[in-house]
């Protein structure tokens, strides 16, 4: 890494970043801006805790005449949980609304094929979209930074192209470039955080394997600014343990016990990965997360 990339960052700009206030209104779902694509775009599993099997492109049977789910309500105690758990990164409402102008796949049943397929691409940016917000608001010291913003502004670019210009884009490659860019912005971000928390970093060795911690008890495991990227976390217990400074992007939550956890200072964690763990009041989410409504209610 370059010595410039390397540069100490204030003890402010940490603060800053650990408040997370980085602008993320627009890659939060705005369910009432959206034409109920989730519903009809995803591949649905019974077993995987979706209402119904069903393929992708066929309306979820709950879905009523206005886009609105009939049983939202209800989705925790009828133990619906890949519903519950979902999260589009506001790409809904940007394909509805902006897009496609607001016109809805059942005014115009000949573009749903394409909308659908928009609407799977474009999670996927507003997915990068968060994780370069995320790392741009820690203000890392250049040459970094200046690449994130470049990120930032050519990622905001492509999800506001026409739908056949997005189909048309190459995801990949832009995928392959972002992914090298936080893997960068981990590196210095975790180190920053290490050292202002007074934490031990040391500078791992490129891993070999994505760790897999099923079902494994980490409560006695020391994984503060640690490069979990990946890791297969599911039933995990990770009651009561400090994450911060871990790198948590696409780490899979699924039913691991977070209650008590200190996820405040976590970095590339998301509303799904919070959605489908196990937690409690006493777990510490980072200002852009909300607390699971369904942790309140006992019913997870």
């Amino acid at each position: 890494m370059n010595a410039g990339m390397m540069e100490q960052v204030s003890d402010e700009k940490i603060d800053s970043y650990n408040s997370a206030h980085f602008n993320i209104h627009h890659l939060k779902p705005q369910c009432e801006k959206c034409f109920g694509l989730c519903c009809v775009a995803l591949c649905f599993s019974a077993q995987d805790g979706f209402p119904a099997d069903k393929m992708s492109g066929t309306p979820c049977p709950n879905l009523d005449a206005d886009f609105h789910c009939a049983i939202h309500e209800k989705l925790g105690a009828l133990g619906i949980k890949g519903c519950v758990a979902y999260e589009c990164f506001g790409a809904g409402q940007q394909v509805s609304q902006v897009t496609f102008s607001g016109l809805n796949w059942r005014q115009e049943p000949s573009s749903t094929d394409l909308m659908l397929e928009v609407f799977l691409i474009m999670q996927q940016l507003h997915e990068m979209y968060w994780y370069l917000m995320e790392a741009s608001s820690f203000e890392l010291a250049p040459p970094l930074s200046g690449s994130l913003e470049e990120a930032l502004r050519e990622t905001e670019r492509i999800t506001r192209l026409d739908a056949h210009s997005i189909i048309e884009f190459n995801l990949a490659a832009h995928h392959e470039k972002i992914s090298i860019l936080l893997r960068s912005a981990s590196k210095l971000m975790r180190s920053e955080i290490s050292r202002t928390n007074h934490i031990p970093f040391h500078t791992e060795k490129s891993r070999k394997a994505t760790p897999d911690f099923f079902g494994k008890d980490l409560r006695k495991k020391d994984l503060r600014c640690a490069d979990l990227r990946g890791a297969c976390l599911i039933a995990a217990n990770l009651e009561d343990v400090d994450l911060s400074g871990t790198d948590l992007i696409g780490a899979d939550f699924r039913d691991a016990n977070v209650k008590g956890a200190d996820l405040s200072k976590s970095i590339f964690l998301t509303q799904f990965q919070i959605n489908v763990a196990k937690g409690n009041s006493n777990t510490k989410l980072p200002l852009s997360l909300s607390c699971p409504t369904h942790w309140d209610s006992g019913v997870q």
